[in-house]
């Protein structure tokens, strides 16, 4: 819990839940979505969510692009993004030489620069896990709490936009 002055509560702001911190959903999260094809889906959606509420274990460099992909996402659904993520995976193919193509985020806002929020309506620690697992209660309704902490997310960062 780097940045954390209090036991039991995470850099994002959060109290820790049943599972701990969020770095603990998270990498449960990971875990679980290994063996989960349909869970794996939102897998851009978490990794982004959870980068930028924790932006200390981000990259800087990449930030600003997983800031763009979480609004494109909120804003255009799932399936458009996951066409935009096997678009990217074609080009980065090491025969085709293409590189990444920003194209499909770049009429989205770039990150705020300066300070990062330290709340969010929702976070990782609030998500349930029942019986080992974090789609107990099936993928669609997994789906929307992901979807509702990647709002979270871009709700906390808009308001540090000049």
């Amino acid at each position: 819990m780097p940045d954390s002055p209090l036991i039991g509560q995470c850099d994002c702001g959060a109290t820790a839940g049943p599972l701990g911190v969020c770095a603990d959903y998270y990498h449960a999260i990971l875990a679980e979505e290994q063996a989960d094809p349909e869970m794996y889906r939102w897998h851009a959606p978490v990794v982004c969510a959870y980068l930028l509420q924790h932006p200390s274990r981000g990259h800087e460099k990449y930030l600003d692009s997983q800031f763009r992909y979480l609004q494109f996402y909120v804003d255009k659904g799932l399936d458009a993004l996951l066409r935009v993520a096997a678009h990217q995976v074609a080009r980065n193919n090491h025969r085709a030489r293409s590189g990444y193509d920003m194209t499909p985020v770049a009429t989205y806002a770039p990150l705020p620069l300066g300070r990062t929020p330290r709340h969010f309506r929702a976070t990782f620690c609030e998500l349930p896990c029942s019986d080992g697992s974090f789609v107990s209660d099936g993928h669609l309704a997994y789906g929307r709490r992901i979807e509702t902490i990647a709002e979270a997310t871009l709700e906390a960062w808009r308001p540090l936009q000049a």
